[in-house]
């Protein structure tokens, strides 16, 4: 069984000392910098909530650890910029989340789950404004995946009354933009057609949020879904000693057709 938590983190803190070390560490953990080490931190937050979608909680353990890894690592390389520590980023995150509970830790009258999320947002603004962020907009971080900042930004802006009424009008909004798009195809303007399909983006992850749902998690059920049906299309080509190479478009779009079909048939 492990040690306490105190402990397996103070363990996990020496290791990386361990690895960072100029005179025996690893000679590609000491060469790392913020920079190089960001990507990493990206895709370990993804790969743990692609194993949440996947309810593989076996698995689960293990992605945290790499993304607690990633906050360690940064930890270790500001300490050896004399810039903060480990104690200060876990004292940092401490003291917000007692600060943003005064109904847990202090007097404040107790909240329901809605009534928590606004007193939430009005700290954070609170927060933004002592760093002199005051407008709006401010703080919406942009290495965010776009699609996240699109619903964060839209989502900002509906504060102070900037939305549409409802998802309908939204669906309006990318029929135009559907229409706008369709419009440029002819003159094929790389600039002008990046521009429209970035606007039909923008429209999508605002019509995700006004129907509640998480643009980022609803695409990614999408790329696993594809991923799903074209395996399905492998699969019943290679019981005929074929691959996707050697069939037809119609022939690919038959077995997908079959492969939706199953995915909707109940299990018995």
């Amino acid at each position: 069984m492990p040690e306490t938590a105190e402990a397996e983190l103070r363990r996990l803190l020496d290791v990386m000392a361990a690895l960072r070390d100029p005179a025996t560490g690893c000679p590609w953990d000491k060469v790392q910098s913020f920079a190089t080490i960001a990507p990493y931190t990206i895709e370990e937050a993804y790969e743990v909530a692609d194993a949440i979608a996947r309810q593989d909680f076996a698995a689960l353990p293990d992605e945290l650890g790499d993304l607690l890894l990633q906050v360690v690592y940064h930890a270790r390389m500001a300490e050896e910029a004399g810039l903060f520590g480990f104690a200060d980023v876990a004292q940092a995150i401490t003291d917000k989340m007692i600060r943003r509970h005064p109904h847990v830790f202090g007097d404040a009258a107790a909240r329901n789950a809605s009534m928590q999320t606004h007193a939430w947002e009005e700290q954070k603004r609170r927060e933004r404004a002592a760093r002199a962020q005051t407008g709006t907009l401010a703080g919406v971080a942009g290495g965010l995946p776009a699609l996240t900042v699109a619903e964060k930004l839209t989502k900002r802006a509906a504060r102070v009354g900037f939305d549409w009424p409802d998802a309908a009008a939204v669906l309006d909004k990318l029929d135009e933009e559907t229409a706008e798009l369709r419009a440029e195809l002819d003159g094929a303007d790389p600039a002008r057609l990046a521009d429209e399909v970035g606007d039909m983006l923008f429209v999508l992850a605002n019509l995700a949020r006004k129907l509640h749902l998480d643009p980022e998690a609803c695409l990614r059920g999408a790329n696993r879904k594809f991923t799903r049906r074209f395996g399905a299309i492998e699969a019943s080509l290679a019981g005929e000693g074929r691959t996707p190479a050697d069939a037809t478009l119609n022939e690919m779009e038959a077995a997908w057709q079959a492969a939706k079909r199953a995915e909707r048939q109940p299990v018995l």
